[in-house]
């Protein structure tokens, strides 16, 4: 076993550095629900509206318009699609829709499903006959699936037609990406960027280049690297200030300046070099916003500079130093812009991406109590319990008539959880070198060795659902099409779940569990048999912490089967029989409106 955990930390770590080179404390007694970003941002998200509003994006420009995107990608099996905005971030976050059935008794509330960390809205719809959202609203619920930024279908942008052409880009994506892990070919996109990999710099390829023409070579590119060297370094004085500490902007251009160094070992200039290196960094750790542009920009020629005269040099280690430089900056300038891109952790999903939801449903729906009822899996559950727990420190009404989480917990500290694998990526200085977690090329990479002799791999599938509960197309489709990349600020956050005290916000002073006792919200709490991601123990940590005349559990599975694992809760092929109808008598018990009476069990 410790053998395998090794190697799936060096996969994790691997396939994520691949993918990046391709692609202040606050006091607080009770977290406030409006959250409220304490870091300067760039110019472009601070001029949007502090206010948590919700606006959906569809064929017409008006904001609030209920109405369905005009032509939804291939990917996207709901009855609608529906875009929503949220303060403080550029994301317009997707939203599936299932219209309930008319035949279907009548439902007092609209039903929101969350879906667990770096998954979309698929999981909760893997075909017809494997349907929990179309099963819900089979049952009469109006049925909306959310999925947070960068998940799924949630994308960029503020107009119908660009969220219409990033949806379908996105749907092309995930099809290009099943066929390439079921037929072994290339995409379009990585044969292209793989062929021009191939092409030889003319300057590289002859060895025996005169000086002359060899400056001709460095100065037609000089003006552009300086640019790039100097658009490096104000990124990290500037834009990047708002989103890493004093610490960490530190211990990433020291990255880089250590980098460089190795270009220049054994070198006349290395002293030179030392020099500029010195003055920059006195620079970026001034934390200025303005007035160092210049400077940035003179140490940067002068940079230039000692790497073009380096460049004249006959020795082998010094031979196409400028290429070499600028491929070094240009994989640095990378992953700077993924650490800003992907810039959100579970306090943003929470404070932000939910309750934006949250906002919209019950402005479209317009329930009678104006609540909804919810659903988690996995981290969706985490969401809900987190939510109930603010909002009982702060005496709040939730706006939810129940809740039901499957295979979540706030603490898995006496759990043999397998999360346990992604504690590596908690120290903070790895979350940089890796900024993001490529959840879906890793089980993409992954799912050929699990299926296909020699089966090496094989025991990865029992992570998802146990032998024979899951048919494989199903399987198949879930593994390929439902997981995306996330930021390894997200796992930093989530991995507090594994120390003492349980899940706590990013300041590190409010733990949930502290006071989900606090919530009047009755909740439905599932577990599988054979959760080796969420264990059934796990589970019971923050049952246990829930008023009982408040919380009801259950841990699906029998000693001689059929057995649970963390996703069969959702789409196992025993779920329609053994989960969801106890998942509906259970929100009939509170789908209520004042004195009217919950509709009859179907």
């Amino acid at each position: 076993m410790a053998t395998i955990q090794s190697d799936i930390r060096s996969i994790v770590l691997h396939v994520a550095s691949f993918t990046v080179r391709s692609l202040s404390p606050r006091p607080i007694l009770c977290r406030s629900a409006s959250f409220a970003r304490q870091v300067s941002l760039p110019g472009n998200l601070s001029s949007r509206a502090s206010s948590l509003r919700a606006r959906a994006f569809f064929s017409q420009e008006s904001e609030g318009a209920a109405l369905k995107l005009p032509e939804k990608p291939a990917v996207c099996t709901a009855d609608e699609l529906h875009y929503v905005s949220v303060a403080n971030s550029d994301w317009r976050l997707a939203l599936w829709r299932y219209l309930p059935s008319p035949q279907a008794p009548k439902r007092y509330h609209p039903l929101l499903l969350l879906s667990g960390v770096g998954t979309n809205a698929i999981g909760y719809d893997l075909s017809p006959g494997s349907s929990f959202a179309r099963y819900m609203s089979g049952q009469g619920f109006d049925t909306w699936v959310l999925e947070v930024r960068g998940a799924g279908l949630s994308a960029y942008g503020s107009t119908s037609q660009e969220l219409q052409k990033s949806a379908h880009a996105i749907s092309n994506e995930m099809e290009a990406a099943v066929e390439h892990a079921t037929n072994g070919a290339l995409p379009a996109q990585q044969e292209s960027t793989d062929n021009s990999s191939a092409v030889v710099n003319p300057v590289a390829a002859n060895t025996e280049v005169d000086s002359e023409s060899l400056m001709l070579a460095t100065a037609w590119d000089e003006s552009k690297l300086v640019s790039k060297l100097t658009d490096t370094f104000l990124l990290l004085s500037e834009r990047l200030s708002g989103f890493l500490s004093e610490g960490q902007s530190r211990i990433m251009s020291a990255k880089l300046f250590d980098k460089i160094s190795k270009l220049l070992v054994d070198t006349q200039v290395l002293e030179r070099y030392n020099e500029i290196r010195a003055k920059l960094s006195s620079l970026l750790e001034s934390r200025q916003n303005s007035g160092i542009a210049n400077q940035i920009r003179e140490l940067s020629e002068r940079l230039v500079n000692i790497i073009d005269e380096s460049q004249l040099s006959v020795s082998p280690s010094l031979f196409n130093l400028q290429e070499r430089f600028s491929s070094t900056v240009e994989d640095f300038q990378k992953q700077l812009d993924l650490i800003v891109k992907y810039d959100w952790d579970f306090d943003h999903y929470l404070d932000e991406d939910v309750p934006a939801a949250m906002e919209y449903i019950r402005a479209i729906t317009k329930p009678c109590d104006g609540k909804l009822l919810a659903i988690g899996h996995s981290m969706g559950g985490i969401l809900l319990y987190s939510m109930l727990s603010q909002c009982g420190c702060e005496g709040k009404d939730p706006g939810l008539a129940a809740v039901v989480t499957l295979a979540s917990s706030l603490d898995y500290t006496t759990s043999k959880s397998t999360l346990k694998l992604l504690l590596p990526l908690a120290d903070p200085a790895q979350a940089l070198n890796v900024p993001v977690v490529p959840l879906g090329a890793l089980l993409s990479a992954a799912y050929p060795l699990s299926t296909r002799p020699p089966y090496v791999l094989s025991w990865l599938n029992n992570l998802i659902s146990a032998e024979d509960m899951m048919h494989p197309e199903l399987l198949e489709k879930l593994v390929l099409n439902n997981f995306c990349t996330i930021p390894a600020k997200l796992i930093l956050q989530l991995t507090t779940a594994f120390k003492e005290g349980g899940l706590c916000d990013r300041s590190g002073k409010f733990f949930f569990k502290e006071h989900l006792h606090k919530s009047s919200v009755p909740i439905l709490a599932l577990a599988g048999d054979e959760d080796l991601i969420c264990p059934p123990k796990a589970v019971q940590e923050t049952v246990k912490l829930i008023p009982e005349h408040l919380v009801t559990y259950k841990v699906f599975g029998e000693p001689s089967g059929p057995h649970y694992a963390h996703y069969d809760l959702v789409g196992g092929r025993m779920a329609v029989q053994q989960v969801y109808p106890c998942i509906i008598e259970f929100l009939n018990k509170h789908d209520h409106c004042g004195n009217i009476s919950p509709p009859l069990d179907v």
